[in-house]
């Protein structure tokens, strides 16, 4: 079993910012592969299905994102599932914007999400798919990622939230390994293809 974690805030007012990316990519795994993300339980919005034959726990933590460990510890330990089988996905100022980074395990960096999660497993062991929203104009921190997208970096967030989802089911189908060989691309690298 895969628990597949999308970092974000609850509620209307967060709906499509940076800091729900995470949230947005869920929906996307959600619709593609039939699953609803609908009840309550843990302090967080679940749904289960299936992903490639392999069953798959789809997870919105409602805690707010400073809290998001909470929730994730609490799944982590009702299906004791191994920390290699946990993926949590959130967005990155630190990486250009539409690009994605697929990593084994590491630090929280700067997200606050990632570190809470980090803080309730004890662990940093487990893999990430980071969402990368630039930092260009960022201005002030909390602005900037509770706030919307520009007109500019829609194609590209939704580009990045597809290749998301897609190196999601590929760590599920295929490893974790192939989805970092597949999946961490640098932009200029893309225009060489």
């Amino acid at each position: 079993m895969f628990v597949i974690v999308g970092l974000g805030n609850p509620g209307k007012k967060y709906e499509n910012t940076r800091h729900n990316l995470g949230f947005i990519t869920i929906d996307q795994l959600a619709e593609a592969n039939d699953i609803r993300v609908e009840k309550l339980k843990f302090k967080a919005l679940v749904g289960e299905g299936r992903i490639h034959n392999e069953k798959v726990l789809l997870v919105k933590p409602q805690t707010y994102m400073n809290l998001s460990g909470e929730s994730v510890r609490d799944i982590m330990n009702f299906y004791k599932v191994e920390p290699e089988n946990l993926i949590v996905i959130y967005d990155d100022f630190d990486i250009e914007v539409g690009t994605i980074r697929v990593r084994k395990f590491g630090s929280a960096g700067t997200h606050n999400g990632m570190k809470s999660v980090i803080y309730q497993l004890q662990s940093d062991r487990f893999p990430r798919i980071r969402i990368g929203t630039g930092n260009k104009n960022m201005g002030n921190l909390i602005d900037f990622v509770t706030g919307n997208f520009t007109k500019e970096e829609v194609p590209l967030l939704e580009g990045a939230v597809t290749n998301a989802a897609k190196a999601c089911e590929c760590i599920i189908e295929s490893g974790i390994d192939l989805a970092m060989n597949k999946y961490n691309v640098r932009k200029s690298e893309d225009k060489d293809e």
